[in-house]
């Protein structure tokens, strides 16, 4: 068998990346998962191999310690994740009955993006909850649903990649990132 041939990585950063010698770019983003769930798994778990912190919020104590996410900081308030203007933040469960609350918690701090997963064939609950909790309109407007690259995802690894590919687009300046979607 023949050496393989000697390539520039120094100077051709594709040909690193192919060869697992590029680094992925440092950056201040953080990445804040709303709600623990099988999504919320699997978007830590990406996201943590591709350079981002996460941390998970979920106000029911107990299901964070009975489904603890090992690639996260995992805290119960909003407060505590200590948002910036470097954090997207992904509500992993529109069914919730916390969402209202937690979602205003979200939007009264200045989080980069702001997105809520689900179907465009379903009422976006956040909306009523947010307008109920006395919510400005263009706080509202902050808020994109559906997330994520338009692949056709249906399970946990599937939405959790679609998520990620638009975050990784969007750090990346590439088009289809952040998210392709509409507001609200």
């Amino acid at each position: 068998m023949s050496p393989r041939p000697a390539h520039d990585h120094v100077h051709d950063p594709a040909c690193a990346a192919a060869h697992g010698d590029a680094v992925p770019p440092k950056d201040t983003r953080r990445l804040v998962l709303v709600f623990v769930s099988p999504v919320a798994q699997e978007l830590a778990a990406l996201a943590d191999r591709l350079g981002w912190p996460v941390t998970v919020v979920d106000p029911d104590s107990a299901l964070v310690d009975i489904d603890p996410i090992p690639y996260a900081r995992t805290v119960t308030t909003v407060a505590a994740a200590r948002l910036d203007d470097g954090c997207d933040v992904v509500l992993c469960d529109h069914g919730r009955p916390e969402l209202g609350d937690v979602l205003a918690a979200v939007l009264a701090q200045p989080a980069r993006w702001v997105g809520v997963m689900g179907s465009l064939r379903h009422t976006a609950p956040h909306i009523a909850a947010l307008r109920s909790r006395g919510v400005a309109e263009d706080d509202i407007a902050r808020v994109h649903r559906p997330i994520g690259l338009d692949i056709g995802s249906h399970t946990p690894p599937e939405i959790a990649i679609a998520t990620v590919a638009g975050l990784l687009a969007d750090r990346n300046g590439r088009p289809g990132g952040p998210f392709a979607d509409t507001s609200s």
